[in-house]
């Protein structure tokens, strides 16, 4: 544990005490993930955590989403968002609270489960959080709002809680607050004002040709090679149809086609995704990528046209400007001056910008560093940081801590500019 971690805001006087068990929640969580919309284990843990702490929880927003709120006088709402969902990846990180799980996805294929992006720990961070409010009710004033949600990783999960009336049952917040772990230093915070997360598109294209013995392609119309020149065509939009002052990814995740070598197939699936942080770039990327589709299946003599079909939408995560400066100025006086930093916009995608565009509220995300400091700093200087595995693979792991306290810390810190007001009870 880093013992330059201060904890010396009143709301955070009990946070050494409760990482034992903080940490034991953590490897609980990791060892049991589950897949988007089947989180009920982790609802559970984190509905009974809230409830000890004195929460009025509801539970089944959104499926399974939990909301807790702790009511402590007048004052500001804060809200503070956790996701919980895990990936369909088979861990390869050896520690001994590994993911061992399987499960089934919503194609009905068995796949292995696997905490990859972190949501663990920040299921854990708003579980701290949550529980040091409710032990120091004297150091603040207004209502805290604890939201657990499920399916960011399919970007269903924070709509989901929305249309189940999300707006309707609970208090409209004064402040959205989130935060997500990232490789870089170990309890380094960082963020910016503006577009913080990209904008996301994932699409799957089917393509038709004819299917025939491998020995007689002219009798066939082969999917393989269509899909191998859309494949090849796709990878020239960024690089000559994004202006180098822009900005766009086109990732090919997926291509599947055929079961056998000699057997010519009838169809192949593409699926790729899409990540801007420019509306008019996307609407340019997306318009080139049907372009590109339909006409290397016309070049092919494709007998009917491609299916494109959308599979999930991340909208641009944007901080409010003065919430941000606020979370900022909070940060820098709390935290030695060498942890906070600001970012640029990061390519990955959130639909945590769901909660403060559509109640419109203002809304703060930012990045938690979980790499092992010594171990990024030896890849710093040998340029070896992208070696480091990132979200989403199979080797990701957050050093548990000091990740797991900064994070308590970051959260709590970050609500002071609304609830300090209010920290002297009259």
């Amino acid at each position: 544990m880093n013992k330059q971690l201060d904890f010396s805001d009143p709301i955070l006087a009990n946070l050494h005490d409760l990482l034992p068990d903080l940490e034991k929640l953590y490897t609980n969580i990791h060892a049991h993930p589950e897949l988007s919309m089947q989180e009920t284990r982790t609802a559970d843990l984190a509905a009974e955590r809230l409830r000890a702490a004195g929460y009025e929880v509801t539970t089944s927003i959104g499926k399974t989403g939990v909301v807790g709120l702790l009511r402590n006088g007048d004052g500001p709402t804060v809200m503070l968002r956790a996701d919980m969902d895990a990936l369909p990846v088979r861990e390869a990180t050896g520690v001994a609270y590994a993911s061992e799980v399987t499960a089934t996805d919503g194609e009905g294929n068995t796949v292995p489960v696997m905490h990859a992006c972190g949501h663990d720990m920040h299921v854990a961070w708003l579980v701290g959080a949550a529980t040091l409010f409710a032990q120091a009710r004297d150091a603040w004033q207004g209502t805290v709002m604890a939201v657990f949600q499920p399916a960011e990783e399919t970007a269903e999960g924070a709509q989901a809680m929305i249309d189940d009336g999300l707006f309707d049952r609970f208090l409209q917040p004064d402040v959205v607050l989130g935060q997500h772990v990232m490789v870089g230093p170990a309890g380094a915070i960082g963020g910016r004002t503006g577009v913080i997360t990209a904008a996301a598109d994932s699409l799957e294209i089917r393509l038709f040709g004819r299917g025939g013995h491998g020995s007689m392609p002219q009798a066939s119309i082969d999917p393989v090679v269509m899909a191998a020149a859309t494949v090849l065509r796709l990878q020239t939009i960024v690089s000559r149809e994004v202006a180098a002052v822009e900005s766009a990814v086109v990732t090919v995740g997926a291509l599947t086609a055929g079961s056998k070598e000699n057997v010519i197939p009838d169809e192949a699936v593409i699926k790729l995704n899409v990540r801007t942080f420019d509306e008019a770039v996307r609407k340019r990327v997306l318009a080139a990528i049907e372009r590109i589709v339909n006409a290397e299946a016309a070049a092919s003599g494709a007998p009917r046209a491609p299916e494109i079909t959308p599979l999930d939408r991340y909208n641009l995560v944007v901080n409010d400007e003065e919430a941000s400066q606020r979370v900022v100025e909070s940060f820098r006086a709390h935290f030695s001056a060498d942890r906070v930093h600001e970012t640029g916009p990061a390519p990955a995608s959130e639909d945590f910008g769901s909660f403060g565009a559509e109640w419109h509220v203002p809304a703060v995300f930012w990045f938690v560093g979980g790499t092992d400091p010594d171990i990024y700093e030896k890849a710093r200087a040998e340029d070896r940081i992208n070696e480091i595995p990132t979200n989403h693979n199979a080797g990701f792991l957050p050093v548990i801590h000091p990740t797991l306290e900064a994070g308590v810390e970051a959260m709590v810190v970050a609500t002071r500019p609304w609830l300090a007001a209010y920290s002297v009870r009259l």
